[in-house]
C-alpha cells in the first residue's frame, strides 16, 4: 500500500483567471490521474505477482525483496530532485518525459529475462516516476481557477481510490488470465495503453507554463551522497539474511551515519551561501516536524513490509492463486477507500485526534488477524473482517497525516517540508520490506505471525509519536 502526495513546488504559476483559459482541463486532470495511476500500480504489484514472478525468473527470496525496494528506493532518492526540474524546465515537459521514460521502464520490466534484470528496471521505473509524479500539483494549479481547484482534487481523490482497490484485483485478474502466455509480464505491459493515453492527452490539454527557476541549478553532488546514504542502509539489511550476516553488512550500516551527516552539511553550506538546497533543514528544528518525520517512516515502513508478507503468506503458504489473493487483500483496500473518505471529511473538525482513532483501527485489525492466523484451517472468511478493520485505520491516516505533521511548517518552507516527507515515505517502505521481509521468508511458516506482532508494535509505537505532532492541520 502506498499514499500518493502531489508535492507543492516552491514557486507555483498563478492559476487561469477563467475556464475558458484551459478549455481542456479535466482532459488534463486525467492525464495526471493516468501517470498517478501508473505508479500506484507499480507500489503494489510485487504483493501480487511475487510468486509467480519467481516460478518464472527463477531467483531467491532475497529477490523478491528487491523487486518491490529497489523501486521505492529510486522514487525515494528521485523525488529529492524530480520537482526542482519541473521548476526549471516546464512542469508540462517534464512530466512527459516522465510518461515516456516510465512506459519504456515497464516495457523492460515485462521483457525482463532474470530477477536481476527486472531489478534494475524497477530502478530506472522508481526514476521516472520521481520525474513524473510531482509535477501533479502544479499542473493542476495551471489548469484550474482558483473556483475549481476544489472540485478538481474532489475528483481526484475518489478516483485514485478507485484505484487502489481494483488495482491489485486487475493484476491478479492478468496473471491467472496468463494473456497470450504473458503471465506476470502483463502486470507491467498495462503500462503502455495507461502511458499512451497520459502521452497523449497531455500534449493536447496540459499547459505550457513557463519554467518559473531557469537558472537554478541541481545538487547533483548532495542527490548522490543521499542516494549512498540510502543504499548503504536498505542493501545489507535486504542481504543480509541470504548472506548470513557477514561483518561488512553491519559495517554498510554504520558507514550510512557519517555519509547522511555529510548530505546533512552540504544541505546546510548551499543554504548559507545562498544556493538552493535540496532539502530546507531549517524545518527539523520544529519538534512536531521532526516528529513527524519519524512518524512517516515507522508507519508507512509497517504498512510496507506487512502488505508484503500478507500477500506473500496468502500465496507461498496458503496456496491462494493470484487473483484469490488479489482478492482477499481486497478488503483492505476498500477498507482504505472507505477510511480516507472519513479522514478527508473530519480533518478540520477532529485534527490529530483522527490519527489515533485509524492507528487504534489499525491495531485493533491487526490484533484480530493474530488471532485469525491461531486457528486451523484458516479461509478467506476469518482474514476478511481483520483487514477491512486494519484498511479502514489506515485510509483514515493516509489523507489528513502530511497537512497534519506540516500544520507548523512556515509558508516558505511548505514545498521543501512535504517533499521531504514523501521521500521519506518512500524510503520508509523500502526500509519496511527489507525488515519485515527478512522476518517473514526467514520463516515461511511462521513468519507472517512474527510480521504481524512486529506490525502491531511498529503502530503503537506510531500511536505515542501521535502526540508529539500539531493539533490541527495546516490549513
Amino acid at each position: 500500500m502506498s499514499t500518493v502526495v502531489l508535492e507543492p513546488t516552491a514557486a507555483p504559476a498563478a492559476a487561469p483567471a477563467t475556464p475558458a483559459a484551459q478549455p481542456r482541463r479535466w482532459l488534463g486532470l486525467f492525464a495526471i490521474l493516468a501517470a498517478t495511476i501508473m505508479n500506484l500500480l507499480d507500489t503494489t504489484v510485487v504483493n501480487v505477482g511475487a510468486p509467480a514472478i519467481q516460478a518464472s525468473l527463477g531467483g531467491s527470496f532475497t529477490s523478491l525483496q528487491w523487486i518491490a525496494a529497489s523501486y521505492t528506493l529510486a522514487l525515494a532518492v528521485g523525488l529529492l530532485t524530480g520537482g526542482r526540474l519541473g521548476d526549471m524546465f516546464g512542469r508540462r515537459r517534464v512530466l512527459l518525459v516522465g510518461v515516456v521514460g516510465f512506459v519504456c521502464a515497464s516495457l523492460l520490466c515485462a521483457a525482463a529475462w532474470s530477477p536481476e534484470s527486472l531489478i534494475a528496471a524497477r530502478v530506472v521505473q522508481g526514476l521516472f516516476a520521481a520525474v513524473m509524479i510531482p509535477q501533479g500539483f502544479g499542473l493542476i494549479r495551471d489548469l484550474f481557477p482558483p473556483r475549481e481547484i476544489g472540485k478538481a482534487f474532489g475528483t481526484f481523490g475518489p478516483i485514485i481510490g478507485f484505484a487502489t482497490i481494483l488495482g491489485p484485483v486487475v493484476a491478479g485478474a492478468l496473471i491467472d488470465a496468463d494473456l497470450f502466455g504473458s503471465g506476470w509480464r502483463m502486470v507491467f505491459a498495462i503500462n503502455l495503453p495507461l502511458g499512451i493515453f497520459a502521452l497523449l492527452a497531455g500534449r493536447a490539454a496540459l499547459p505550457t507554463a513557463a519554467p518559473t527557476r531557469t537558472r537554478t541549478r541541481l545538487d547533483v553532488t548532495g542527490a548522490l551522497t543521499a542516494a549512498a546514504g540510502m543504499v548503504l542502509l536498505v542493501f545489507p539489511l535486504v542481504q543480509g539474511r541470504e548472506l548470513g550476516w557477514p561483518l561488512w553488512t553491519l559495517a554498510m550500516m554504520a558507514a550510512s551515519v557519517p555519509v547522511f551527516g555529510a548530505f546533512a552539511r552540504r544541505q546546510l553550506r548551499r543554504t548559507g551561501s545562498g544556493r538552493h538546497p535540496l532539502v530546507e533543514l531549517a524545518v527539523f528544528t520544529r519538534r512536531s516536524y521532526a516528529s513527524g518525520v519519524l512518524f512517516v517512516i515507522v508507519f508507512f515502513g509497517s504498512i510496507a513490509g506487512f502488505s508484503l508478507a500478507v500477500g506473500m503468506f496468502l500465496q507461498l503458504v496458503l496456496g491462494y492463486s493470484p487473483m484469490k489473493a488479489s482478492l482477499t487483500m481486497a478488503a483492505w483496500a476498500v477498507g482504505a477507500f472507505i477510511g480516507s473518505g472519513f479522514g478527508s471529511t473530519m480533518i478540520n473538525r477532529l485534527g490529530r485526534h483522527i490519527l489515533h482513532i485509524g492507528l487504534a483501527l489499525m491495531l485493533v485489525g491487526i490484533g484480530a488477524l493474530y488471532a485469525m492466523l491461531q486457528i486451523d484451517g484458516l479461509g478467506v472468511r476469518e482474514l476478511l473482517a481483520p483487514l477491512l478493520v486494519y484498511g479502514i485505520g489506515m485510509g483514515m491516516i493516509f489523507v489528513p497525516l502530511f497537512d497534519i505533521i506540516m500544520g507548523e511548517v512556515r509558508d516558505h518552507e511548505v514545498g521543501s517540508a512535504s517533499g521531504i516527507l514523501e521521500s521519506l515515505q518512500q524510503l520508509g517502505s523500502a526500509l519496511g520490506v527489507a525488515i519485515l521481509g527478512t522476518v517473514f521468508f526467514s520463516h515461511l511458516d511462521v513468519g507472517v505471525e512474527r510480521v504481524t506482532l512486529i506490525a502491531f508494535g511498529l503502530t503503537a509505537v506510531t500511536f505515542a509519536i501521535g502526540f508529539l505532532l500539531p493539533k490541527k492541520a495546516r490549513a
